[in-house]
């Protein structure tokens, strides 16, 4: 699996419902996104090892970020049964997990070298070390895109995704970079 295209098929046969490869230099991260992250609406700021700060400054994401020659952005949508339909979220964003782990694993026996970034938190562990030990799985933690200061509808503007599955769904994107 020496070219990209190779990787975005590998992603689409896994199950995701679109896939496509963006240049490197097209990634924006952007402080106004780590900013979001400080104010800390989902509770994980300063909590976790895959949130900022324990997951570098931006310099250091962007250091990162640099060293890849090119991104897998891949995507799930999830009909839900209405706007409340929390359950349905919940079952999308476990769907959407279960892939991305599913892919990490079989680019690992692969010998790939990459940086997985997810939809949300790390899905490792109930309770997080952070900051008293280090991480108990550091191979299945998964930083968040937003952590490295995407902005995901940017993201898959730039790369032609539908960032919005459409009315009455819910859509969980995640990054590998290469």
């Amino acid at each position: 699996m020496k070219k990209y295209e190779d990787f975005c098929t590998f992603m689409r046969d896994l199950g995701f419902d679109e896939v496509a490869q963006l240049d490197i230099s097209n990634i924006q991260l952007l402080p106004e996104v780590r900013e979001m992250c400080a104010a800390n609406r989902c509770g994980a700021y300063n909590k976790k090892w895959c949130c900022p700060p324990a997951c570098g400054t931006l310099e250091e994401c962007r250091e990162r970020v640099s060293q890849h020659e090119a991104a897998i952005v891949m995507l799930t949508v999830t009909k839900l049964e209405d706007s409340f339909d929390f359950e349905g979220m919940q079952e999308g964003s476990r769907h959407h997990r279960g892939l991305f782990q599913k892919a990490m694993e079989l680019l690992r026996e692969q010998k790939v070298e990459f940086l997985p970034l997810g939809a949300g938190g790390c899905p490792g562990c109930e309770t997080c070390t952070y900051p008293d030990a280090p991480c108990r799985f550091p191979e299945k933690l998964t930083v968040p895109m937003e952590a490295y200061g995407m902005m995901v509808s940017d993201v898959c503007r730039a790369c032609g995704l539908h960032y919005c599955g459409g009315s009455g769904t819910v859509t969980y994107v995640s990054m590998i970079l290469i």
